[in-house]
């Protein structure tokens, strides 16, 4: 059997997994065995995957009988695909086996088991599609599976909303790139993608297929200001389908940007990277600033997904930049970070998601003004999250630091550019990039300070026991493999450059010629980075530190109470609350990205009543992109709801007024 087959049969049984769910529901058993038949084939899938990766293997394509009947079901895999089904399906099996565990606690199973299975099925379909009928297919399976899985709780909180906005976003997103696909498909009507590939539209028409993709895949890997679907319907699924739809599905949307853009679309023109550029930018900055503002732990996520995205996006702009203006290696260098991010994000998002399922399953609570105090109850689980939030942070040794590291090297290059256009803007970029990584930092130093450190808020948290082994195991493995990537980063570079090399027709220096695992991603005498060097120096210097204050403070220690600053209160009220770390950026920032509101009533003296305090924010994207529409479809709705009191007459009337103008118009056409 060839491996194409065997990709194929793997997600022939995810998509059997799901009628097996629906057939067995009530059964105690269904759960462990529709997780664990998923974390088998995913397992398998990706091993497969990553063993075609880095052995380099040649593309392959396949036709089966079926699809459009004189199409048929084109598949193919080459070095793209194979890098993107490693990251699905790795993905996919984490999430596999923290739901072995995490499944256990789930209160509406038979609304999860059937779309999961289904849900990792499509997004490896979309992959592995080589025409736009099968890639469209697979696109609104994957839409349609996730928005079941996001409705699994309907009736919690605001879940029925956020599963509505997030349909309307997926149609809007599949629309883009059906007429993205009919634009490159052109008069023949070639729907295959290598007749699309053969056959390169005009730049005009070029240029409307970049602004259609944007639109497509960025509605579904969440770029502003199409971003507004993906904080609302993040939260509502459960976890370990949160980590799918953040760390895993946004990236499907990557790839069906790169495969329409830098593989079907033909020769880039110069000034494709400055919109790439600008979305992504905005999206990084956007994305951490309301990161900043939730309360709520997933929520937290799922606007950091944004700003993560934002930075991918950035790194493919700058690669569109120079590959149209001929700098082969600096193009190299910024799709190599950008791929990088893609990996890295998958791994920390994941971990972090799965963190706070763990939060939600031991406390019941999402709401950071509600913990508190868990590291000493749950050490494994605040271990992991600490990992995750400085790998998200990109603080070194972990892979966060190392992919955004690489993206502002490429920035450096900018001068070198011709255009002026570029020239200025990518400085800008560069500046926006830093002030999102910033931010990044001090929104996971609030999320896991607020929740991991301190004392309880609440009951809820006083009460928190570890969680189980299998959401453990899941989640140590993720944490392993943020500082596995970040200390030899040369790794994985090296196996990316067959990916690069075929999108951007040239590739990174093979980067573990240089010993002691370090990079250098343009010269070593111009910049270079070790992440073994830097992780023993962190683990030395620590033990050092560690030993020197043992030996030396231990004889001269007394016990005394802790210093309370003044407040000698112990209740956790006296506390930072999370409203409070963020309010600096939130004053700085008001008016501008976003409104704010806060209402205080304080009680007069001798008032028992108790203060209150109440934060209300606002996009200023949702009031200017999409409460217009809003309005102006209620309005058509409400104008068009008399058409159904009309008599047989009226009714006959309009119908044949229509046929007129048809026809009218059929006659001045032809």
């Amino acid at each position: 059997m060839t491996a194409f087959a065997g990709l194929l049969l793997g997600v022939g049984a995810l998509l059997a997994l799901g009628p097996l769910a629906v057939a067995f529901r009530r059964g105690r058993w269904a759960s462990p065995v529709i997780y664990g038949g998923a974390f088998l084939v995913c397992g398998l899938m990706s091993m497969e995957s990553f063993a075609r990766l880095l052995a380099g293997a040649p593309a392959a394509a396949m036709v089966l009988p079926f699809g459009l009947p004189w199409l048929g079901a084109h598949f193919r895999i080459d070095s793209l695909s194979n890098f993107f089904l490693a990251v699905v399906n790795f993905g996919g099996a984490a999430a596999s086996f923290y739901a072995l565990g995490y499944g256990r606690h789930e209160t509406a199973p038979g609304r999860v088991l059937p779309f999961f299975p289904v849900f990792l099925a499509a997004m490896n379909l979309v992959v592995l599609a080589d025409d736009a009928f099968i890639f469209l297919l697979s696109w609104e399976l994957m839409s349609l599976a996730s928005w079941a899985l996001v409705m699994a709780h309907h009736r919690e909180g605001d879940n029925v909303r956020a599963g509505y906005v997030y349909l309307l976003m997926a149609t809007l997103g599949t629309f883009a790139l059906m007429l993205a696909f009919g634009l490159l498909a052109g008069a023949g009507g070639h729907y295959a993608f290598a007749a699309m590939r053969a056959d390169a539209p005009a730049p005009a028409i070029a240029g409307v297929v970049l602004a259609l993709a944007l639109v497509g895949a960025g509605s579904k890997a969440g770029l502003t200001p199409l971003h507004v679907w993906l904080p609302l319907a993040h939260p509502a699924a459960p976890s370990h389908v949160s980590a799918l739809m953040s760390g895993i599905m946004t990236k499907v949307a990557v790839y069906g940007f790169l495969r329409i853009v830098f593989d079907l679309i033909g020769p880039a023109q110069w000034w494709w990277g400055v919109p790439v550029l600008a979305s992504g930018a905005a999206a990084a900055v956007v994305g951490v600033l309301f990161a900043m503002l939730q309360n709520d732990l997933k929520r937290v996520l799922a606007y950091s997904t944004i700003e993560n995205i934002g930075v991918i996006f950035v790194a493919l702009g700058l690669a569109l930049a120079f590959e149209t203006e001929g700098q082969a290696q600096a193009a190299a260098l910024a799709m190599t970070a950008a791929l990088f991010h893609v990996l890295n994000h998958s791994l920390f998002k994941s971990l972090l998601f799965f963190g706070s399922g763990a939060v939600l399953g031991a406390t019941g609570e999402r709401d950071m003004g509600r913990l508190g105090g868990l590291l000493n109850l749950m050490p494994a689980t605040g271990l992991f999250m600490l990992v995750g939030s400085a790998a998200i942070s990109a603080l070194p040794p972990l892979n966060g630091f190392t992919s955004e590291w690489l993206i502002f090297q490429a920035i450096l290059l900018s001068p070198s550019l011709p255009s002026w256009t570029l020239k200025l803007e990518i400085p800008a970029i560069g500046a926006l990039l830093a002030l999102a990584a910033a931010l990044a930092g001090a929104c996971f130093v609030r999320l896991f300070g607020v929740t991991f450190l301190g004392r309880a808020r609440s009951s809820a948290a006083r009460e928190a026991k570890e969680v189980d082994l299998f959401s453990l195991g899941a989640m140590g493995a993720l944490a392993a493999l943020c500082l596995l990537a970040g200390v030899f980063p040369g790794v994985v570079m090296d196996a990316l450059g067959p990916v690069v090399g075929k999108l951007v027709g040239a590739k990174m220096a093979t980067q573990s010629d240089l010993g002691w695992f370090a990079i250098a991603p343009i010269a070593e005498s111009r910049s270079s980075y070790d992440g073994l060097l830097v992780f023993l120096f962190i683990v030395s210097s620590a033990l050092l530190a560690a030993a020197v204050i043992h030996r030396l403070a231990s004889d001269a220690m007394r016990i005394a109470p802790a210093w309370d600053c003044g407040f000698p209160n112990p209740d956790p009220a006296t506390q930072y609350t999370p409203e409070g770390f963020a309010q600096p950026v939130r004053r700085v920032f008001t008016g501008f990205v976003f409104r704010a509101r806060a209402t205080v009533d304080m009680p007069a003296p001798g008032d028992l009543r108790p203060a209150r305090f109440d934060l209300r924010v606002q996009d200023v994207l949702w009031d200017i992109f999409y409460s217009p529409v809003v309005r102006g479809v209620q309005s058509v709705a409400d104008a068009l709801n008399h058409l159904q009191f009309l008599t047989i007459r009226q009714y006959l009337s309009l119908v044949f007024g229509a046929l007129v103008c048809l026809l009218l118009a059929l006659a001045i056409w032809t």
